[in-house]
């Protein structure tokens, strides 16, 4: 992208770096925000990537996990690069492009940098995802309900769980990107949903914003088998499980014959050093219980199928979505480390620019 003079254009490039691998709980200063970078604006000669202006960034637990240091092929996605900037699922306006897939002007989402520009290159250009519909949803649901998280929910529930009308289905961390989805599309398919969150203001948003027919906050309850007992006394036959831990070990006690659970996340464990056991995998045998994981890329395929049932969806009202929305790429690092205190209420979002 060169000025109408034909002068390429240099522009300052603020950026979120990792300042060095992290063990235990992040914190902010692992993070540092700099503006001390610049980009030129124009791809390299015979550069097959594309060149993107940052708008929204999103903030997921998983990348918890990049901010450790693993051993190459170990995890499904590599680890960060300390000194380098961050990155993540994020939305973008293609400044200039090398594939014949993107024309400049064009909206995406995909793996992005935390940054106000990037070049995206190499097998990140294969996974992103050119934005067609802008109209009536807002551009940032890309970075949720219509991105990677929404798409998560839906191929955990439809795909993985493979839910009956009439079902009951148990959500943790179900406030969260994905789990209010996974709690909405339980009752488009007829299903008895109860979520579980850390607030009473979660707790309330899950049974009157969300449509739950129940809800529960995990932390007034001593006894997790005892809680699910009182909202599932026949049991359960599908848990989408987002936290891992103590929760996963209460639920196995209380699945159905032929109940499935969906291991999409373990936020409980994602920030000890010694993660915590599970007792109660016998319950897998006794009850002939299906318990697979998911990389959501795996799915990525049934994108435009996910379109065709989600985007009526939400323009009929059946189908809300809350968002978290942090302004500009400083606050990402407190955005990024409030989720493993439970601090956002909804899909955590960052706002790198608005155009």
């Amino acid at each position: 992208m060169a000025s109408e003079d034909g002068v390429i254009k240099i522009m300052r490039n603020k950026q979120v770096i990792l300042r060095d691998y992290v063990s235990g709980f992040p914190k902010e200063s692992d993070m540092q925000v700099v503006n001390s970078g610049t980009i030129k604006l124009k791809l390299p000669e015979g550069c097959e990537g594309v060149l993107v202006k940052n708008l929204y960034l999103s903030c997921d637990p998983y990348m918890r996990g990049r901010m450790t240091k693993y051993d190459p092929g170990a995890r499904y996605v590599d680890s960060f690069n300390p000194g380098s900037p961050i990155s993540g699922y994020g939305v973008g306006k293609v400044l200039e492009s090398g594939d014949p897939k993107f024309k400049e002007g064009d909206l995406v989402w995909g793996t992005t940098g935390w940054e106000e520009y990037s070049l995206i290159t190499g097998t990140a250009t294969q996974s992103l995802f050119k934005i067609h519909n802008t109209h009536d949803v807002p551009l940032s649901y890309y970075t949720g309900i219509l991105g990677m998280p929404g798409m998560t929910a839906y191929a955990g529930f439809y795909e993985v769980c493979s839910p009956k009308k009439g079902e009951t289905v148990f959500v943790s961390a179900a406030s969260g990107a994905v789990g209010q989805l996974v709690g909405q599309f339980a009752k488009l398919s007829g299903c008895y949903v109860v979520g579980s969150a850390g607030t009473k203001q979660k707790v309330d948003l899950l049974k009157n914003k969300f449509g739950f027919d129940e809800a529960f906050n995990y932390k007034d309850e001593p006894d997790l088998d005892a809680a699910l007992k009182r909202y599932f006394p026949e049991g359960i036959d599908i848990y989408f499980d987002n936290v891992g831990g103590k929760m996963l070990d209460a639920v196995l006690l209380n699945m159905k014959m032929n109940g499935r659970i969906a291991a999409c996340g373990m936020i409980s464990q994602y920030n000890l050093e010694q993660p915590e056991g599970v007792h109660n995998l016998m319950s897998l045998i006794m009850k002939q219980v299906h318990l697979k994981g998911f990389p959501v890329f795996n799915y990525y395929h049934l994108y435009g199928k996910f379109l065709e049932t989600v985007l009526p969806a939400i323009k009929e009202g059946k189908i809300t979505y809350v968002e978290d929305v942090a302004e500009g790429l400083e606050s990402a690092p407190a955005a990024l480390i409030g989720l493993f205190a439970g601090r956002n209420v909804g899909k955590q979002v960052v706002v790198v620019s608005r155009e």
